[in-house]
């Protein structure tokens, strides 16, 4: 006999269901990121997550935020740099706020640590600041995709 899934049920493991449910639906690398990352208390750098403790656990949504925040940035980190500049493109042109203001900030903000997981490597560090102030470079002098 067939075993159907109820349309919505959770996934086996909470990082399948955050990426079925949730990261899936961000169209952008860096959205996914960015979005991690608002999940992710400044103070304690505890990750929350209501719907996700509510049906795993507290314990076992904090590690499902934790492992996709560090597969989002490892996504993002193996973008080229073409790649990364039409991602950030496409992610400021689905907010709602001026896309001069956002690159402004962004470029004012590009060495946030905030944005990166604790397990990211020195060298990744790097290459992340390097790349994302050089794609808002080029977003802000007009050298985006499109």
């Amino acid at each position: 006999m067939p075993r159907f899934k109820l349309k919505g049920a959770p996934e086996r493991s909470a990082s399948a269901d955050l990426w079925k449910h949730t990261l899936s639906r961000i169209p952008t690398a860096y959205g996914r990121l960015t979005y991690l990352v608002s999940l992710r208390d400044p103070n304690s750098g505890i990750y929350r997550h209501h719907g996700l403790a509510s049906v795993f656990g507290r314990d076992e949504s904090i590690r499902a935020l934790r492992e996709s925040h560090d597969r989002a940035f490892l996504e993002w980190l193996m973008l080229d740099l073409g790649l990364k500049t039409a991602d950030l493109q496409e992610y400021i042109t689905g907010l709602d706020d001026d896309r001069d203001v956002v690159l402004k900030y962004l470029a004012s903000s590009a060495r946030n640590e905030f944005q990166l997981p604790e397990s990211a490597r020195e060298a990744d560090r790097r290459l992340f600041h390097r790349d994302f102030e050089t794609a808002v470079a080029l977003l802000r002098n007009g050298f985006g995709a499109g």
